[in-house]
């Protein structure tokens, strides 16, 4: 039998885009971005029964599942990117009936899991007969862990992290262990971080350089034991310590106040915008005071783009890379007379330019 103890590396521990719903390792720059949170798994991974241990106990996998659950909401990304097609998935925001993204169409493909949304619909996960059920990145409670439990394995998070703090390599590594593809999942780990440790060699101005991670409306900064600001320090950047200086260690969030937006006045300054918040933000009474602002280091990461960071998934993440990247390199570049892209379209380009 393999036990899966899964001991966290030594990051403090850490809500989404979820709209009430919802440092790296030690060592050299690229091996922190490779490294990050890594934990270490036995070549048997694949073995069975797995032993899994997370904040409501030891659950006990006794088989290779072929019938899965997730109650994440995130979860099927990671699925899907090991080859697992749940048979039903809890729809998280978005206007693709499916509850998946563009990222994950492809590994979906023809497969049409049975979708539901909001509240843990216990009857109809019951009713589906699954051998294995996902709950990590979900907000569960002890209440919804017990009845989910008494209808099949559950995994849940490690307390240490708290609901919405786990790293997306660890969350991938238990779910490879929990399916039986355990190689999988660390040829995506590998890969990843192999590309963002490559980013982050290739840009050492960002060494150290402060980054906040933001949304407007009642503002609030995503803290460095959230997965969205995890990937921004594997490239390098560092949450601002007032960020992270705002409450409890296991928070993933904080909230800013209206008066006082200085926590998050940063050496660049991202904006998510996950429907009209552009418009919040033009309104923001004290933007234009933040140097962010003023030297034209704000991006404005919207629909799409705002939603990969919040999935940070290992099939969002690419996408993340892929347009995140270069608006940093743009809003980072010394120049504060040089536009950032898209920050005209979202009507948020600061007075003078």
């Amino acid at each position: 039998m393999l036990r899966l103890w899964l001991k966290p590396p030594g990051a403090n521990p850490a809500q989404p885009v979820c709209s009430g719903l919802l440092r790296r390792a030690a060592g050299t720059a690229a091996q922190a971005a490779v490294m990050l949170l890594a934990i270490a798994l036995p070549a048997a991974a694949d073995t069975f029964p797995v032993e899994i241990q997370h904040q409501f106990g030891l659950v006990t996998v006794p088989a290779k599942p072929g019938r899965i659950v997730s109650v994440s909401f995130i979860g099927h990304d990671f699925l899907l990117a090991l080859g697992q097609t749940p048979i039903a998935l809890r729809k998280w925001y978005g206007n693709d009936p499916s509850g998946v993204w563009p990222w994950g169409h492809d590994a979906l493909g023809d497969a049409r899991p049975a979708v539901f949304q909001g509240e843990i619909d216990f009857e109809k996960i019951a009713v589906l007969e699954p051998d294995l059920i996902v709950v990590q990145w979900s907000g569960m409670t002890w209440r919804d862990y017990a009845h989910l439990s008494g209808i099949a394995p559950t995994i849940a998070p490690r307390a240490e992290y708290g609901p919405y703090g786990t790293p997306w390599q660890e969350m991938l590594r238990i779910l490879g262990a929990a399916t039986g593809t355990s190689g999988p999942a660390e040829t995506i780990i590998t890969r990843i971080g192999s590309r963002v440790s490559a980013i982050r060699k290739e840009h050492p101005e960002w060494e150290g350089a402060s980054a906040a991670l933001a949304w407007a409306g009642r503002t609030a900064a995503y803290t460095s034991r959230d997965i969205r600001s995890r990937l921004l320090e594997a490239l390098g950047l560092q949450v601002p310590k007032a960020v992270n200086g705002r409450g409890p260690l296991n928070r993933t969030y904080v909230m800013i106040p209206a008066e006082d937006p200085s926590p998050i006045d940063a050496d660049v300054l991202i904006w998510l915008d996950s429907g009209g918040s552009a418009q919040q933000l033009a309104r923001m009474p004290l933007r234009p005071t933040m140097r962010a602002s003023r030297d034209g280091r704000e991006i404005h990461a919207g629909y799409l783009l705002a939603a990969a960071l919040s999935h940070s998934s290992p099939l969002s993440l690419d996408y993340a890379l892929d347009h995140l990247v270069p608006l940093l390199e743009a809003a980072m570049d010394g120049d504060p007379a040089a536009q950032v892209p898209g920050m005209a379209e979202a009507g948020l380009l600061p007075d003078g330019f």
